[in-house]
């Protein structure tokens, strides 16, 4: 006997949920940027929001760049001696923090502290019912609370990610220079002679906004579609923390794939 999964009633009825989910996410996302001119106008509830999202996370982004930058420096000087070439430290720790480590852990750091963050609090004002009370005000939720906080995300991404570069650059100079004991010079020449701006940095500030955009939305959309019980709430907490990962991660390699292959 067919497994009733397997069965063409339950596939057709699986397949339509999905499509309708799919097509309120692409709703939501046209209306949060089309609200973006007239959220921007409202500059007192993006700072407010770039606080929250953007200052509250930069204790933990500069932490985790400078010990990736400790890292790369070590595993990088191990790998580079065996080839005569440890000069090129510097610019081994540049690249792999503007090109890749820069914007992916920022995205996965961000997801983790600020996104859920968001999810739990437009969850919990879901629950409490604040957003069907501004409805009843002719208050439309989506521009006053959604909007705000989708501005301060695609803001704050690019420049957590900006800060966790130079620091991560910061600490792979720490561990080169007064550790090792590589010549300074060397260090940054190095790094200057092979860094272009726009084909690395430039490239690494679209994978943050990209990245941005992504998490902050799917914080967002999670919180706004959840149940309204306190279950509810904790299981879009964790969808978003999983999606965003994995969001992250597959646009990282369609993206790279873009921007490197040429």
């Amino acid at each position: 006997m067919m497994p009733w999964w397997l069965r063409p009633a339950s596939l057709g009825l699986a397949a339509r949920r999905l499509l309708g989910d799919v097509g309120a996410a692409a709703r939501l996302l046209a209306r949060l940027l089309a609200l973006l001119p007239a959220v921007l106008r409202r500059g007192r509830l993006v700072v407010e929001q770039l606080y929250f999202v953007g200052n509250r996370s930069l204790s933990i982004i500069a932490v985790s760049g400078l010990f990736v930058g400790f890292v790369l420096a070590l595993q990088g000087y191990y790998t580079l001696q065996r080839y005569g070439s440890a000069e090129a430290v510097g610019l081994l720790v540049a690249l792999s923090l503007v090109r890749e480590l820069g914007p992916v852990v920022t995205a996965l750091l961000f997801a983790g502290r600020a996104g859920t963050s968001l999810t739990a609090e437009i969850g919990l004002m879901k629950a409490g019912e604040q957003l069907t009370a501004m409805e009843m005000m002719a208050v439309d939720p989506v521009q006053r609370v959604l909007g705000p906080r989708f501005c301060a995300g695609l803001v704050a991404m690019p420049l957590l990610a900006a800060v966790f570069s130079a620091v991560g650059i910061l600490g792979g100079w720490l561990v080169a220079v007064p550790m090792i004991g590589i010549d300074a010079g060397s260090f940054w020449s190095q790094m200057q002679g092979g860094v272009d701006v726009w084909a690395d940095v430039g490239n690494g500030v679209i994978k943050s906004v990209v990245f941005g955009l992504t998490v902050t939305f799917v914080a967002l959309l999670q919180g706004y579609a959840c149940k309204p019980t306190p279950e509810g709430v904790a299981q879009a907490t964790t969808r978003t923390v999983v999606m965003s990962s994995l969001s992250v991660l597959g646009l990282d390699f369609i993206l790279t794939a873009m921007m490197f292959s040429i």
